[in-house]
């Protein structure tokens, strides 16, 4: 098959981020079922913690064969093998409602997301023609997944609240299919092979270089974050007795307000320093993070949570434009590839110790730890260069 034109590209590009939607809101349809299923059950928060960290086992195996699939094949191949991980997980917990079966369901989606978000970050990438137009595509790869965590936990709680658990798990089941529907509407282009004789190197050699290295570094730290406040609401509200509606419109304020800061990047791209933002970003998640115990009410955590979604949400767009800027063309697969994996190695332990913690301690105390983790990494941050 002959490569699709550039133009044909750029105009795919709608397609492109609506399936990125469509696959990322079957997982967190599935994250806000289950956590709020296993507690419903009286499991305790560290089972909350277990399936969460789920999510992340998947990926840690995958990521790497993701990024040379995406290397090899482009975007079609790697989206539709997500795809029937993420049906297949949707139909477990449908079809089962066991703690066993929650457990799987996590990390099929997971795994969903580790194969498909690569390609779909590569397909993107391959539509900028300069590093502030990588800033403005790579926002909107970011708004993606903010859209969809602002519908699908508002949706999966309404859906809870007032039909049943499997009403939510079925809304899971038919996402993928749209989204598979959706990627038909990408050009194939597949990837011209490597030169003759050309030496396959391993996405390990990539670390030899220092502003990959510390790009990953802060990125951990910046998605450790991200998972603190996806464990820490759930129970939080359900200590609060709050309703899965009131939980799901928290998780949602915070989606929102990452996808306004990242239209807001798409606006202003040009005029963005990527290395400041990423500092700024990291001082204000601090700060909210260290103070979210003591926000009053659904009122109070939805303004705390906002605040923690337009820090941490701008983050996505500066990381992924300054690894590309410092990765080769035919190595970006392996280098997003890299990047899922060094994050979820790095969290997959994260929301099981954020239940432990939490469990021993105070509710909130994991979002503490990500203050001070925040606060060390603003010294790998602070020597990096904008490319």
């Amino acid at each position: 098959m002959q490569d699709a034109p550039p133009r044909d590209l750029r105009r795919a590009f709608p397609a492109v981020i609506a399936t990125l939607i469509a696959v990322h809101a079957c997982m967190a349809v599935t994250r806000v079922a289950s956590s709020l299923w296993v507690l419903k059950q009286g499991y305790g928060e560290w089972t909350v913690g277990l399936l969460l960290s789920l999510f992340a086992v998947a990926p840690i195996l995958l990521s790497l064969w993701a990024g040379r699939q995406a290397d090899r094949h482009g975007f079609h191949r790697p989206v539709g093998i997500g795809v029937l991980l993420a049906t297949a997980g949707a139909t477990v917990a449908l079809i089962w409602q066991s703690v066993w079966a929650m457990g799987l369901s996590c990390l099929a989606s997971g795994g969903a997301i580790a194969v498909a978000a690569v390609a779909i970050q590569r397909e993107a990438g391959l539509m900028a023609d300069e590093p502030s137009e990588l800033k403005k595509v790579f926002s909107w790869v970011a708004l993606g997944p903010a859209l969809s965590n602002a519908i699908a936990p508002v949706a999966a709680g309404l859906l809870i609240d007032h039909v049943g658990f499997r009403a939510a798990f079925a809304l899971a089941v038919l996402l993928p299919g749209l989204a598979w529907l959706l990627a038909q509407k990408v050009p194939r282009h597949p990837p011209k092979p490597p030169a003759a004789g050309a030496k396959s190197r391993p996405a390990w050699d990539l670390l030899k270089q220092p502003a990959i290295r510390k790009l990953l570094l802060v990125n951990i730290a910046l998605s450790a974050s991200w998972d603190s406040h996806s464990f820490v609401v759930p129970v939080v509200g359900h200590a609060r007795e709050l309703s899965a509606s009131s939980i799901g419109l928290v998780l949602g304020s915070f989606a929102v307000a990452a996808s306004v800061v990242r239209l807001a990047i798409v606006r202003w791209a040009v005029h963005l320093n990527e290395l400041k933002a990423l500092r700024s970003a990291m001082l204000l998640a601090m700060s909210m993070l260290a103070a979210y115990a003591w926000l009053p009410g659904t009122l109070g955590l939805m303004a705390g949570s906002a605040l923690l979604g337009v820090a941490l949400g701008s983050v996505q767009p500066m990381v992924l434009s300054m690894l590309h800027q410092v990765t080769p063309p035919e190595r970006h697969g392996q280098a997003l590839g890299l990047r899922m994996l060094t994050v979820n190695s790095a969290t997959v332990a994260m929301p099981l110790g954020f239940g432990l913690l939490a469990s021993a301690s105070f509710a909130a105390a994991p979002m503490w730890l990500m203050a001070s983790l925040l606060l060390l990494a603003q010294w790998p941050a602070s020597s990096l260069k904008n490319g």
